[in-house]
């Protein structure tokens, strides 16, 4: 592209020069009565311009015309410039064709730079990997490497398939896949992605997947098909533009025939030459060029401008869509959180600690889930699967499996009601794992979560750029889910929820929204993808994010920094700005410039010379070039000219939960012994209507409930009393 551009450049140049040089000619070599022999070098320089810098348009004009594609740009310039230096108009011919490929210049130009933006990341693409052979190492083709393969990768070398780390320990350069600078350090055991350069020590790596299903090869597939969905403004100017033309030919051509023959009807001079100079004018005024590139260059260079920064956004459609939206929805572990669960305590263990946690590590250790990892983790020792039988996984609640032939149960509240198993909640805050072996009750592990860098200023941000909501759904228990949101400034909760229970609150909330408003999802695992797929747009944190999600999602973010989904409206919304603004400019040259070329204002004295009409089309190029470029230097986290949404409140519970006052009362409960006590004590005061939770602690003696209306005391004494416990007091 650079190439070409410099070629045109010079062919630009030279017809330039030899225009000049022709106006230098003597008057005395043209015109009538002059020697065929002077009119020949009168006209050798322009014709000689002429063709160097118009040939391909002229060449492409001839082609589509052979093709039946009569109707084009290239057309409308060919016929309106040869038309001009048949009339003689030699100086004009040339010009309004220099004028053309000048604005033509400035698109490809833009073009180019948008692309070389996308084009970056091709150089990710790995040639080759290395394969130890007998000793050495052989370079094969990574489409030839199999699942399990070890490969060795050396310093400056890139990684060509996604694997784990088995030897070795180096610092990997993931700006071409991320845009971050920072080195990432890799050692044994660590997951790698392709793409990712490594910087200094030798890694074996062994392959995890095929080269075909890595990351690099899915990051390409995205780019590749990104300009293949287009926007519906975008699918509109290409359809108003396949009108516009045939419209501009029949104009033209009236304007050429019927005022001339209306002039000999009334008896005057038909004027042919005038009315043909008009109209040739008109198609060069007529040219759609700028309105043409007012919409899809906007959109390319915004998707070039992302994809630099390592948001990947499948298509322009998705582009569009972004910038209309008023809902984000976000799951939180994952995407909120960092995922990286860490066991904080054991609470009402009937076995030792170690026992308990090896009881639920075994358990869970056929399950990919980021809680199965930390309890694994904590139990600090291998795992011997051979003492794990008759694993049944229950998606959003546990693991039921045989250990050493007992039933262990390891989940949730949800699991350990549907197996009717009395359980003990937690006064600290967290993830609970319920722990049951032979169907009675041995404790909860307390799991805690990090919220991630950056989650409370991008949530802030995105309310700062318009956002009416930003909503959080998740599976873990209602107390841990609203301690996070209160902390983010969530705007609404919903909790304990399924996967199908996801997919009902975003279905929902559609129905709920105005046409125009849009619902962006954003997520990470395999368990979000129905979500991903179901939203307006749905947002994937990519580099840590699931294949499923990934493939399901309309925009990558391969930093999964939730500061990039603020930054992504941000650059749609800023895309959409420049496609008005281009439009603008676009109509208002031909809503001034056409009627000047058809003759509207001779009456007034106001009329328009050929090379000005082509001087003003190049100008308007240019205006459209030059403000879609202006999208590179859009600062993606500033949010300085954010639009001001109205105030929000800071924090409020979704709607199956907003009768939820925060009325506590505290039972003083005589009689209760262990976790059994504490579970028939919750469960019967939970059972009174206007109790929305309950919490029971035999050490203390107490039982703190949360009301979602006035409840008396006699009432909550009652309930407790019938389960034969006595209730000396409530305050």
């Amino acid at each position: 592209m650079e190439q070409e551009n410099k070629i045109m450049t010079g062919r630009i140049a030279a017809a330039f020069v030899l225009t000049v040089a022709g106006a230098f000619l003597p008057d005395a070599w043209s015109g009538e009565g002059v020697a065929l022999e002077y009119r020949f070098f009168h006209l050798l320089p322009y014709l000689a311009a002429y063709l160097i810098v118009a040939w391909d348009i002229l060449l492409k004009a001839a082609k589509n015309i052979r093709k039946g594609q009569v109707l084009d740009e290239n057309f409308l310039m060919a016929v309106a410039t040869v038309g001009a230096i048949v009339l003689g108009n030699y100086t004009e011919g040339v010009a309004v064709m220099l004028f053309y490929q000048i604005g033509e210049l400035f698109q490809s130009y833009a073009v180019g730079k948008s692309r070389r933006n996308i084009s970056e990341l091709m150089d990710i693409r790995p040639d080759y990997a290395n394969v130890e052979r007998d000793g050495k190492l052989v370079r094969v083709d990574p489409d030839d490497v199999a699942i399990g393969t070890r490969i060795i990768v050396q310093p400056g070398e890139k990684v060509p398939i996604d694997g784990r780390v088995v030897e070795g320990r180096s610092s990997l350069d993931t700006a071409a896949l991320t845009g971050e600078s920072l080195p990432r350090e890799a050692a044994p055991g660590d997951e790698v992605i392709s793409g990712c350069i490594n910087q200094s020590g030798v890694l074996t790596i062994r392959t995890t997947k095929e080269f075909g299903e890595s990351t690099v090869s899915r990051i390409l597939e995205l780019v590749e098909d990104a300009s293949s969905r287009k926007a519906k403004s975008e699918v509109f100017i290409s359809k108003f533009a396949r009108m516009y033309t045939p419209v501009v030919c029949g104009s033209a051509l009236a304007l050429f025939l019927l005022p001339p023959v209306v002039r000999m009807i009334l008896g005057l001079p038909p004027l042919w030459h005038m009315w043909l100079y008009r109209s040739l004018l008109f198609l060069v005024v007529s040219c759609p060029c700028a309105l043409v590139l007012s919409i899809p260059l906007s959109f390319f260079a915004g998707i070039g401008g992302a994809s630099r920064q390592g948001i990947l956004i499948k298509g322009s459609n998705y582009m569009e869509t972004l910038a209309h939206t008023a809902y984000v929805v976000m799951d939180k572990t994952g995407t909120l959180t960092q995922g990286v669960f860490e066991v904080s305590a054991v609470h009402h263990n009937k076995l030792e600690e170690k026992k308990v946690l090896e009881m639920a590590a075994l358990a869970e250790c056929a399950s990919s889930h980021p809680i199965s990892k930390s309890l694994q983790q904590a139990y600090g020792k291998p795992i011997d699967r051979s003492r794990v039988t008759d694993i049944q996984e229950y998606g959003g609640k546990g693991v039921v499996a045989r250990v050493d032939g007992h039933t262990v149960a390891a989940g949730n509240a949800k699991l350990m009601e549907m197996l009717h198993i009395p359980y003990v909640n937690c006064h600290m805050v967290g993830t609970l794992v319920h722990v049951a072996i032979d169907g009675a009750y041995h404790g909860h592990i307390l799991i805690a979560d990090r919220i991630k860098d950056h989650a409370v200023e991008a949530v802030r941000t995105l309310k700062a750029n318009g956002v009416k909501k930003v909503i959080m759904l998740t599976g873990d228990e209602k107390r841990t889910a609203e301690a996070v949101a209160k902390e983010l400034g969530i705007d609404e909760v919903h909790s304990e929820l399924l996967p199908q229970g996801k997919v009902e609150q975003v279905e929902e909330l559609i129905r709920r929204k105005e046409p125009k408003e849009k619902v962006a999802f954003v997520g990470d695992g395999i368990n979000d993808a129905p979500v991903l797929s179901l939203a307006d747009v749905g947002i994937a944190m990519g580099a840590l994010g699931s294949d499923a999600a990934i493939e399901a999602a309309d925009v990558v973010l391969m930093k999964s920094t939730l500061l990039d989904v603020a930054a992504a409206i941000r650059l749609s919304r800023a895309a959409l700005r420049n496609i008005h603004e281009n439009l603008f400019w676009a109509f208002i040259y031909n809503v001034i410039g056409i009627p000047l070329a058809a003759g509207v204002f001779v009456g007034l004295g106001l009329t328009l010379n050929p090379m000005y009409g082509a001087a003003a089309m190049s100008l308007s190029s240019f205006c459209v070039v030059s403000n879609a470029l202006r999208l590179n230097l859009c600062r993606l986290y500033s949010s300085k000219h954010d639009h001001k949404g109205s105030p929000l409140p800071e924090f409020h519970l979704a709607e199956q939960n907003k009768e939820d006052t925060g009325m506590t009362k505290t039972l003083y409960v005589k009689g209760m012994m262990c976790g059994h006590c504490e579970a028939r004590v919750k469960k019967a005061l939970e059972a009174v209507d206007g109790v929305a939770s309950a919490v029971a602690d035999h050490n203390n003696g107490t039982a703190v409930v949360t009301l979602t209306k006035d409840v008396s005391n006699e009432t909550l004494k009652a309930a407790v009393e019938a389960q034969d416990y006595e209730v000396a007091g409530v305050e």
